[in-house]
């Protein structure tokens, strides 16, 4: 695995939504950046969002070229909108444009090359939705934006203390047990170890799959599908060299001692694989989209409007995220793919 030594171009930020707490906590990341050695980067978005809950210098830029430059002395960004009248907690419909303004020349400049990686910051769904943008989250926009199927794109949540992989994200409980289908834990699971492979430098990862019930299903008395679907599917990819254990009863699989015995767990449904995230890694817990051509990470949290303005917002995920995206870059860069003619 590489060291973390510098990338070759800064990091890209898109702001989030300015109400939210997404520039407070990109702020005190810059001012962290010494203590946690963090890589240069530059935040996309209108630079006024920062004068509201920050005291800090902030330094307008014309080209991410020119943000290592000015990351020693203050906060690079690049202004691409503005977002009207600006107030910690209250969103608007000027902040949701700005916010997917930001998204998209974030990932624009990614994808071509004038930043390394790129971190998002917390957006409102719901806000986004009222100017136009259509995908479901940030995950499927970028997808889209880099020519990628959003069947093709994972959602690893990771943290100092565990990986976990959603198998079905925003949909109602009653509606997993029809949307867990054989081909999407299939394609998960060789999707997640290729991930682990390419962002994370690990030779030979190590899976584990939940099962759906309690008890992994009891042998068939609280439920057949670990029998009927889990099961082959987890037999056939270990035919065919995978190392992936399961199905686990989901109450046992979180214990320190079963998170030694596997890289990333791939779980049923969204809680299963949130809440033991959120409760070991929340200040930590990074959201990395595998799959992609380009590395993103976000901060495992939302816009918290009711944090806003108030110094109350913890910098740590996002400096997990910044951290994450460098490091994944990094492993990405000097990652060989066996399918592929050397």
């Amino acid at each position: 695995m590489p060291s973390a030594s510098s990338l070759p171009r800064p990091i890209a930020i898109s702001l989030g939504d300015p109400a939210g707490i997404g520039p407070e906590v990109i702020a005190k990341a810059w001012d962290a950046r010494e203590q946690e050695a963090l890589p240069p980067f530059f935040v996309v978005g209108d630079a006024r969002a920062f004068a509201q809950v920050w005291q800090g210098p902030v330094r307008l830029i014309g080209d991410p070229i020119e943000a290592e430059a000015a990351f020693g002395d203050a906060l690079p960004c690049l202004q691409v909108s503005e977002a009207g009248e600006i107030v910690p907690g209250q969103p608007s419909l000027d902040g949701a444009r700005c916010a997917f303004q930001s998204l998209e020349a974030a990932t624009g400049l990614v994808r071509a090359e004038s930043a390394s990686a790129l971190v998002t910051a917390p957006i409102s769904k719901s806000q986004l939705a009222q100017v136009g943008f259509t995908h479901p989250g940030q995950t499927e926009f970028v997808a889209e934006r880099c020519g990628v199927s959003r069947g093709n794109v994972v959602m690893m949540l990771a943290g100092p203390s565990l990986r976990v992989v959603p198998l079905t994200i925003h949909i109602p409980y009653t509606e997993v047990p029809e949307a867990l289908t054989a081909t999407l834990i299939r394609s998960r699971a060789l999707a997640t170890a290729r991930g682990l492979k390419r962002l994370f430098g690990i030779e030979r990862p190590r899976l584990a799959m939940a099962g759906l019930n309690p008890h992994a299903g009891e042998n068939g008395l609280l439920g057949d599908e670990e029998q009927t679907l889990i099961t082959p599917v987890l037999d056939q990819l270990r035919e065919e060299g995978l190392d992936i254990s399961g199905p686990h009863s989901p109450d046992a699989l979180f214990t320190p001692r079963a998170r030694a015995l596997y890289d990333a767990a791939l779980c049923c449904y969204h809680d299963q694989a949130l809440i033991p995230i959120k409760a070991l890694d929340f200040d930590e817990g990074v959201n990395i989209t595998l799959g992609l051509p380009i590395v993103r990470t976000s901060p495992d949290h939302g816009t918290a409007f009711d944090l806003a303005g108030k110094d109350q917002a913890h910098p740590g995920a996002m400096i997990a995220a910044i951290r994450m995206a460098q490091q994944a870059e990094l492993n990405r860069r000097a990652w060989v793919d066996p399918c592929l003619p050397s």
